[in-house]
């Protein structure tokens, strides 16, 4: 291969989009010789991408549109180098996009599910205060009042009644309600002490 037709090549294969009027007036080939020598490059890229274990950039699953993807294609078998290799620096960036998307959103989802436990657990600790509450509540509120035998006095409602009646068929003068005076329970416990040894 001549040195104006190497040029060519380099031209037709750098991705720049050199027309084939431009090649021609930069190296002298006739458009004949042009045609003939990109045939002959376009023959021996298929022949080696045929033979040699070349990576096939399209096997990636990238869930893109079928125009994209078929633009990938397209890219993938171009014969020009540059455009080949701008396929596969596509086809890997998007697939990177796609893992990292699909990271986030696992983290996204690993984290709302953290908060709606946090919240969860929230509120069955305050259920739980509340019941506790509740029922320290409902024991203070049942428990038995206990039974006042006496008023002061270590006597029974029902002696203290009995010990008013008596006063006042006596003649002593006592309140209705209230602590029955000192005096008065010692008159009567003297008078029933003076009955019940009569009565022995």
């Amino acid at each position: 291969m001549s040195a104006h037709e190497a040029v060519a090549v380099s031209m037709h294969n750098n991705g720049d989009g050199d027309s084939e009027q431009a090649i021609r007036e930069a190296t002298g080939l006739s458009e004949t010789e042009l045609s003939d020598l990109i045939a002959d490059q376009v023959t021996g890229l298929l022949r080696a991408a045929a033979d040699a274990p070349a990576l096939d950039v399209t096997a990636i699953p990238l869930p893109v549109s079928t125009e994209v993807q078929k633009l990938l294609a397209w890219a993938a078998a171009h014969p020009a180098a540059g455009v080949r290799s701008r396929a596969a620096r596509i086809t890997a960036d998007l697939s990177e996009l796609f893992d990292r998307r699909g990271t986030e959103a696992a983290q996204r989802e690993a984290e709302e599910k953290v908060a709606k436990a946090r919240a969860e657990l929230e509120k069955a600790q305050e259920e739980l205060r509340t019941v506790k509450a509740g029922t320290r509540t409902t024991v203070a509120a049942t428990a038995p009042t206990p039974i006042r035998t006496g008023l002061g006095s270590g006597r029974a409602r029902e002696e203290l009644a009995a010990i008013r009646t008596w006063a006042r068929a006596n003649g002593h003068q006592v309140a209705d309600t209230g602590m029955v005076p000192k005096r008065i329970l010692q008159v009567y416990d003297a008078a029933h002490q003076a009955l019940a040894r009569k009565a022995d």
